[in-house]
């Protein structure tokens, strides 16, 4: 068998197992294809088993790179002043988070009191300012139908609401968060099935 062959053969086998050990895909593509330059610089004859050996190599290349990774990461923290951390810390703006926990807790209401339909067209219409047109096109519902949908969606969310322990549906809030208009639709759509 010849060098390209051999690569071919045992390639997918080394990077399984140099992904396995440093669990990065990235090092893993390096690491095999140092370990085959390294492999075409020596007397290949000398080997007597080219499997074990380029697994070998490859086990040993991956464990001096997580050595290497360490020694690095514990050079870094060393290197770090508390003070100085501390400092960057208190400059950071954290206020995104308040709103990342009002907007968790604002869509956990909407789906404790909300019936996925309400909550579609509530969410299309008062957020993203779709036209009735728009939703009766999107949700297949008639117009009349959309706009007593959304009087109802909300009166039940000016009613007192009362704090609900409920599973967030992470999908949707990603959705909205990220403005991703097509995926917040499937998601509506999806909410709606499971209901009927």
């Amino acid at each position: 068998m010849d060098q390209a062959q051999t690569i071919a053969l045992y390639q997918p086998l080394l990077h399984s197992i140099a992904y396995r050990i440093v669990k990065c895909q990235a090092d893993a593509e390096d690491i095999v294809q140092e370990t085959f330059l390294k492999w075409l610089t020596i007397d290949q004859q000398k080997i007597e088993n080219t499997k074990a050996y380029l697994i070998k190599a490859v086990t040993n290349n991956c464990l001096s790179h997580l050595e290497t990774l360490k020694r690095k990461k514990e050079e870094y923290l060393e290197t770090i002043n508390a003070s100085e951390f501390v400092q960057k810390l208190k400059e950071v703006n954290f206020s995104h988070l308040d709103l990342e926990v009002e907007l968790k807790h604002a869509f956990k209401v909407m789906q404790a009191k909300l019936q996925p339909l309400e909550r579609a067209v509530f969410l299309l219409k008062e957020v993203f300012d779709f036209d009735y047109d728009s939703l009766q096109k999107t949700l297949d519902k008639k117009k009349d139908h959309c706009r007593q949908l959304l009087a109802r969606a909300r009166k039940k969310l000016s009613d007192e609401t009362a704090k609900v322990q409920i599973e967030l549906n992470s999908d949707l809030l990603e959705s909205f968060r990220k403005q991703n208009i097509s995926d917040l639709i499937s998601h509506l759509k999806e909410d709606i099935k499971k209901k009927f």
